[in-house]
């Protein structure tokens, strides 16, 4: 009975040692908590969707829309890629977005995030590669106005021909080693509610024949350009967007490369992105 009474005399008693050892404790253990915690608690990164088109097609508007809910807010043309935190439920009874998107939504959650990237044609293509790259890329949603398009076709078909010869490099890479994970791309015709809008299928044709032109002219350039006769065959294969040799391209060609190309119309003023979001749960 002697002993418990005298060490707890001791430990009362101020001193030295005891400011010491209590010191000690005060400043390691909060570390030594934080890093059990840490490394017993695996760490896991959000699946992400990508918002690629060229400026003023209403990508960072879409964002806007999907963050807040309720509408879109006046945007001003991107400088840098933002991202926001969305959640996704698989209640089959909600019928719009703004149900499904609920934190409080009925069923299961997942989270993932929605980046959104410049527009601008000295800006885009380095922001799109770098997170294509990105092993979290669950899916691509390429924002079209369909009411200007006429005016753009040519740049809009553009960026979009670089943007799917790079998921078809690169699952075509994935062929001789790991195979990557499937990304998949929708075309989101916006802005439908205006007059001058272009249907969603009439985009759908417009961009095919305009993809094509793009390949047949890039084949020709690269036999204009000096290329040695033996080494013409891989670079012009290299660089030619779906099946290769054919006459006329189609989005059906990419399902050889396991990229599955969807067009659906939409319109962000009026809220009628229920279909596209339906499209981007379907990827998360």
């Amino acid at each position: 009975m002697e002993d418990p009474k005298r060490l707890l005399e001791y430990i009362l008693t101020p001193s030295t040692e005891i400011f010491i050892v209590g010191a000690i404790i005060v400043l390691l253990l909060p570390i030594l908590v934080h890093l059990y915690i840490s490394r017993s608690t695996p760490y896991t990164t959000l699946p992400s969707i990508l918002l690629l088109g060229p400026a003023g097609g209403g990508k960072t508007s879409l964002l806007t829309l999907l963050e807040r809910g309720d509408q879109a807010t006046a945007t001003h043309t991107s400088q840098v890629p933002q991202s926001i935190e969305l959640t996704v439920s698989d209640d089959h009874g909600a019928s719009t977005f703004r149900e499904a998107a609920r934190d409080d939504a009925p069923g299961s959650h997942r989270k993932f995030l929605l980046v959104d990237t410049p527009g601008h044609g000295k800006l885009r293509n380095q922001h799109a590669m770098t997170h294509i790259a990105s092993t979290t890329l669950k899916g691509i949603v390429y924002v079209l106005d369909a009411a200007t398009l006429d005016e753009y076709l040519a740049d809009a078909a553009a960026y979009l021909y670089d943007v799917l010869l790079v998921l078809q490099k690169r699952t075509g890479a994935g062929k001789t080693s790991k195979t990557p994970n499937e990304i998949h791309v929708l075309i989101a015709v916006n802005k439908l509610d205006l007059f001058t809008a272009t249907p969603a299928t009439l985009v759908k044709s417009n961009l095919e024949a305009e993809l094509g032109r793009i390949r047949q002219s890039r084949s020709k350039g690269l036999l204009d350009s000096g290329v040695g006769v033996d080494d013409i065959g891989s670079e012009e294969q290299d660089g030619w967007l779906g099946e290769y040799g054919s006459e006329k391209f189609s989005f059906r060609q990419m399902r050889e490369f396991d990229i599955e190309v969807d067009v659906v119309g939409g319109s962000v003023l009026e809220g009628s992105v229920d279909k596209w979001w339906d499209w981007i749960s379907a990827r998360i």
